[in-house]
């Protein structure tokens, strides 16, 4: 079966997830590890965008395509060495660069944010100040090396930017507010104050959790038909193995569910809808609501 647009919506939807998802910072406090792929099969193409990235050497956007594969599949290392050699020809793309700091980050088994990651983002935000992934994660290296007052003012900062309503705006407060109470510091009258600033934000996507780019949509549109619908059906598989696991908000079920009726596989959205509602039941209208707009039944 070739992946039909629905299917691409779906690999769509689910890169701007893993940008949602993908860090919970909170680690430290948590006892968490950085999810990886262990189990998980790998789709078709990688070897197809290793090989297209050697042959082409010099450009940039292609080891942007390797790496983008290798990150959606929580590969991290091996993002990173894709980026390592992006960054290298296009050493002007706060993107890439930021990018290269995130996947060094996820990759760490020794530190958190290790060296050459914080570096990583200090490149990105010398190109460009504003650049969120890149003030995210600079917030969570302060908050553990003990700066945890400058860690917060970083975040609600970013906060102070980031557009109402954004999908990754409830994760952000909730580390504020998480980072606060573990150390004892007062934030819900300073995030009132960060979030109030923002009326005149336009809609956008931008923020410490951002989906994909433009470009980087542009690159995933630009592989093989196998290799999409490959990345598509394990980001879908690995998604709903954390549900199952570790649970899962409100957003990152009807995120399941979108992408189950997209696929075609009406009859796993529906069950996926079922058991949203008993997970969430205060949220049932809300659930409902999605499900009749995705004609789900």
């Amino acid at each position: 079966m070739r992946l039909s647009k629905g299917n691409m919506a779906a690999l769509a939807a689910l890169l701007v997830l893993a940008g949602v998802i993908g860090w919970r910072m909170l680690s430290s406090s948590e006892g968490g590890e950085a999810e990886t792929a262990g189990g998980m099969s790998t789709p078709p193409g990688l070897a197809e965008l290793q090989q297209a990235a050697e042959a082409d050497a010099d450009n940039p956007e292609a080891w942007q395509e390797l790496a983008l594969a290798h990150y959606s599949l929580n590969q991290y290392a091996e993002a990173a060495q894709a980026y390592e050699r992006a960054v290298a020809l296009d050493p002007e793309s706060a993107l890439l660069w930021s990018a290269l700091g995130d996947s060094l980050a996820k990759a760490s088994e020794v530190a958190e944010i290790p060296e050459r990651a914080q570096e990583a983002f200090r490149r990105a935000l010398a190109i460009d100040p504003r650049d969120p992934t890149a003030r995210y994660f600079l917030a969570v290296g302060k908050d553990l090396d003990g700066d945890h007052e400058g860690a917060i003012a970083d975040w609600l900062s970013l906060l102070a930017d980031t557009p109402p309503g954004a999908r990754w705006e409830t994760d952000l407060v909730r580390t504020i507010q998480q980072v606060g109470a573990i150390n004892q510091i007062e934030v819900e009258s300073r995030i009132a104050s960060a979030s109030g600033t923002r009326d005149l934000l336009p809609n956008g996507t931008t923020g410490p959790a951002r989906g994909p780019t433009t470009q980087q949509m542009a690159a995933a549109a630009n592989l093989s038909p196998d290799t999409q619908q490959g990345m598509a059906e394990t980001m879908v598989a690995n998604l709903a193995q954390r549900i199952e696991s570790q649970g899962g908000s409100v957003d990152e079920w009807v995120m399941l569910m979108r992408s189950y009726r997209q696929m075609g596989r009406t009859g796993e959205a529906r069950r996926t809808r079922d058991r949203a509602i008993a997970a969430h039941p205060d949220a049932r209208d809300q659930i409902m609501q999605l499900a009749d707009q995705l004609d789900i039944g």
